[in-house]
């Protein structure tokens, strides 16, 4: 019960979870289940037991093999957490036992495969000066130690890691730092280190979540506490560690406490949970530009729809996103708010924001038809291929779109323009 972490859709077409606790009256170590996308189908693949294979798992990822690979807080022959391969049946092996020191304890977070075929994560604690590790794991548990943090440089990273476009390894530490707010940095895969930021407090502070690359290039996240209002924010920020803070959480309707990490769906926008905030505090799920634009789609009541979504969010094969909360649903058989809940939200994301869906001209002026968001601006691009690398921006078309829905490109040019194929990028 209580799935805490992001749900992973298989090649099957299934989704994959974790809960932390037991199947009878939230007791007992946590599982690992299946679940379609309809909602029926629930499986439950594995019963931790708390001993070598582990304890409160913390989410799978879906290997190049078919097969799911995650980490548990918990158990393994130290009790010090573990790294296990789990396949479609239900089959668990145990990779790798964590000692503590100094190779790292209780990893909170779910792994990452890198291009190189590797799996790579962090450990909350342990390492050499006991702050916590990154390390690198091959899918037969060939273990290495690439980074053990210190303190100034970092300290608890909660989150999973992100491979960014040019390689390297990016992630997030909850505390540490010069003011003990948190960090982000980048890793390579051989260990080589460095911060690119460090939080602040009233810029954000406590990043619980793993960061996002998003189709311009930034990383994407957010902050469990600090901003404006000491409810946390989403921020973005680029490869080089320039940061912006694009929203700070009242601790009202749109939410506080964003824990999870955001997804870009294929509208281009960012999607997101909040722990905590909404209408009745149980948290929300929404919606938020590159640009800062905010909209709550889903405000949680604690009934039959859950509460306290702690779990990132998924986009679906079928376009719709995939999420859990850690509490609410069908209350409990001893009187409680209920386990939590896996739910499907189904928001207008195809066709994508850079998919033009229909077109009309006047004169020297063409009218585009997109399912655009009021007040973000659009960059017309064009390329002779559709090679995802041969897009190039059309200079002078940007357009700031003031109504959403349509698009309006004044004196395009006409016939000036080349042949081939077009489509517009939201920017941030």
């Amino acid at each position: 019960m209580s799935p805490y972490y992001r749900l992973v859709q298989g090649r099957d077409g299934y989704f994959y979870g974790t809960t932390l606790y037991g199947i009878i009256l939230g007791t007992g170590p946590g599982t690992i289940f299946r679940i379609s996308g309809s909602g029926g189908d629930l499986t439950n693949l594995w019963s931790f037991t708390g001993g070598v294979d582990g304890a409160a798992a913390k989410g799978v990822t879906l290997g190049s093999d078919g097969r799911f690979y995650g980490t548990t807080y918990e158990g393994g022959t130290n009790g010090v957490g573990s790294v296990f391969r789990i396949d479609g049946s239900g089959s668990l092996t145990n990779l790798y036992s964590f000692t503590g020191i100094p190779d790292g304890a209780h990893p909170q977070a779910p792994l990452v495969q890198g291009s190189d075929g590797n799996l790579y994560g962090t450990t909350w604690s342990g390492g050499t000066n006991g702050s916590g590790s990154v390390f690198r794991i091959s899918p037969s548990g060939s273990y290495s130690n690439l980074h053990s943090f210190s303190g100034p440089d970092g300290a608890n990273p909660f989150a999973a890691l992100v491979q960014g476009n040019d390689g390297n390894f990016y992630g997030t530490t909850w505390s540490g730092g010069t003011n003990g707010d948190g960090t982000i940095f980048r890793i390579s895969s051989s260990g080589s280190y460095s911060n690119l930021h460090i939080f602040s407090g009233p810029e954000g502070a406590n990043p619980l979540a793993a960061l996002v690359q998003g189709n311009d290039g930034n990383f994407y996240g957010t902050t469990e506490y600090g901003g404006t209002n000491s409810d946390g924010t989403v921020f973005r920020i680029s490869p080089s560690g320039a940061l912006t803070n694009l929203w700070s959480f009242t601790g009202g309707i749109d939410g506080a406490e964003p824990m999870s990490e955001l997804v870009q769906g294929s509208d281009g926008n960012f999607y997101g949970t909040t722990y905590l905030g909404g209408v009745n505090d149980h948290g929300t799920v929404y919606r938020i530009s590159p640009s800062g634009t905010l909209t709550n789609l889903h405000l949680f009541t604690g009934g039959s729809d859950g509460a306290e979504p702690f779990a990132g969010l998924v986009q679906g094969s079928d376009g719709n996103l995939y999420g859990a909360t850690g509490y609410g649903g069908n209350t409990n058989l001893d009187g409680g708010n209920g386990y939590g809940t896996v739910f499907r939200l189904t928001v207008p994301l195809n066709p994508p924001a850079n998919q033009i869906s229909a077109v009309s001209r006047a004169g020297n002026n063409l009218i585009f038809n997109i399912p655009s968001v009021a007040s973000e601006t659009y960059q017309l691009q064009f390329s002779s291929s559709m090679t995802p690398t041969n897009w190039v921006n059309v200079p002078g078309v940007s357009v700031t779109n003031s109504i959403g829905a349509l698009l309006t490109v004044t004196n395009f040019g006409g016939a000036s323009q080349p042949q081939g194929f077009y489509r517009f990028d939201i920017t941030p």
